[in-house]
């Protein structure tokens, strides 16, 4: 690992190409270029999961950490790892400080891998408008959690708002393991008719204000046509905020689905024993491998939310973005909506903020960059 202190863009390309002749390592086989935008606060966390999807799925990782805005001098920091802490493969942590973090797509960008997708994940509360982030107009796939909102609900109907194919959104995919046990014991329930099988109507207990359940119910309501209720559960319920699925079937039969908190579930037929599934807590770095193996749009995904948002046609939507410029600055202070961040998110000063880029230090004898402000779209 290389520490660069005060550096700029074309260093940090220039160390990761040295660093690869010197350990003989050939970038090869690369799936993607993985980007990171995530808060200081969640760095090691962000960083521990996308080691362990870079061991799944070869990518050159770009961690992007928006530090002070109002830095007096825009400054870079950056760690240059081949083969080390953050996987097999080649990793750049980029700690951006002043004007800089409003134009991280400037020090990004010659370093994705070449001729390979991008995926952009924002392991911190995203924009309202993903456009306004530059870098999610670069990106193939743009990930999310609406987990990390103040409101969750709130954020997830800003995702439907602003959704374009290719987006998704990790609280969706914490329920991955109910919907496929939901599907399995429908279609054990088909095999034994040797016909297909209506759902009438559907009850989720659980936390209503959990993104996750609302993404599961409104999938139920969008595969199955039919209304899928929730309601308040008398358990605290784990990451997915659901405890129970009941779905109500054509010929008068119901099939439930029950969390016995053990790491997994009693699922509950016609005519057949209850049994158990493993349905498992995953840890963040399962998830993000998941939304890896596939870079064409989540159409599931897209139904779902449409239902759960009642936001119609998502599907249909445009697929390009087009960045719109954002400036904490000239809008008079005001960085959040009702959701979260309007733009990019970039912390204010805090008591443990790095005192070089705050009180404007350089190295002697080195220029202060300037800022150059990039075109209103692109």
């Amino acid at each position: 690992m290389t520490t660069l202190w005060d550096t700029t863009g074309s260093a940090v390309v220039k160390e990761l190409a040295a660093q690869r002749r010197t350990g003989g390592a050939v970038l090869s086989g690369v799936a993607l270029t993985l980007v990171v935008v995530a808060d200081e606060s969640r760095v090691a966390e962000a960083e521990e999961a996308a080691t362990h999807a870079a061991e799944m799925h070869p990518c050159r990782v770009l961690v992007v950490v928006r530090r002070q805005i109002d830095a007096p001098v825009p400054r870079l920091d950056a760690e240059v790892v081949i083969g080390g802490r953050l996987g097999p493969g080649e990793a750049v942590v980029m700690r951006m400080y002043g004007r800089l973090a409003l134009h991280a797509e400037s020090v990004v960008l010659p370093l994705l891998a070449a001729d390979a997708p991008v995926v952009a994940w924002w392991h911190a509360p995203a924009p309202e408008q993903l456009a306004t982030d530059a870098l999610s107009v670069v990106a193939d796939r743009r990930i999310t959690d609406s987990s990390l909102a103040e409101d969750p609900l709130a954020a997830l109907r800003t995702r439907g708002q602003d959704y374009v194919p290719g987006d998704t959104d990790l609280a969706w995919t914490r329920g991955t393991a109910w919907r496929a046990t939901l599907t399995s014991t429908l279609d054990a329930v088909a095999g034994r008719r040797g016909e297909p099988v209506r759902v009438r109507s559907g009850q989720l207990t659980g936390d209503p204000r959990n993104p996750t359940a609302q993404l599961l119910a409104g999938w139920l309501a969008a595969r199955g046509g039919c209304p899928v209720d929730i309601e308040a559960g008398t358990r605290r319920a784990g990451p997915s905020g659901v405890e129970a699925v009941a779905l109500r079937l054509d010929q008068d039969e119901e099939v439930r689905v029950a969390a016995d908190h053990r790491g997994g579930a009693v699922i509950s037929q016609p005519y057949r024993p209850d049994s158990t599934v493993a349905l498992p807590e995953r840890v963040l770095g399962d998830l993000l491998s998941e939304e890896l193996r596939r870079l064409d749009p989540d159409e599931p995904y897209a139904d779902a939310l449409s239902s759960a948002t009642g936001i119609a046609g998502l599907a249909e939507r445009a697929r390009s973005r087009q960045h719109i410029w954002f400036d904490p600055a000239e809008n008079d202070g005001d960085e959040t909506g009702p959701t979260g961040p309007t733009g990019p998110t970039v912390p204010g000063d805090s008591e443990d903020s790095d005192e070089v880029a705050l009180h404007g230090e350089r190295n002697a004898g080195e220029p202060a960059p300037t800022d150059v402000r990039p075109g209103r779209t692109s």
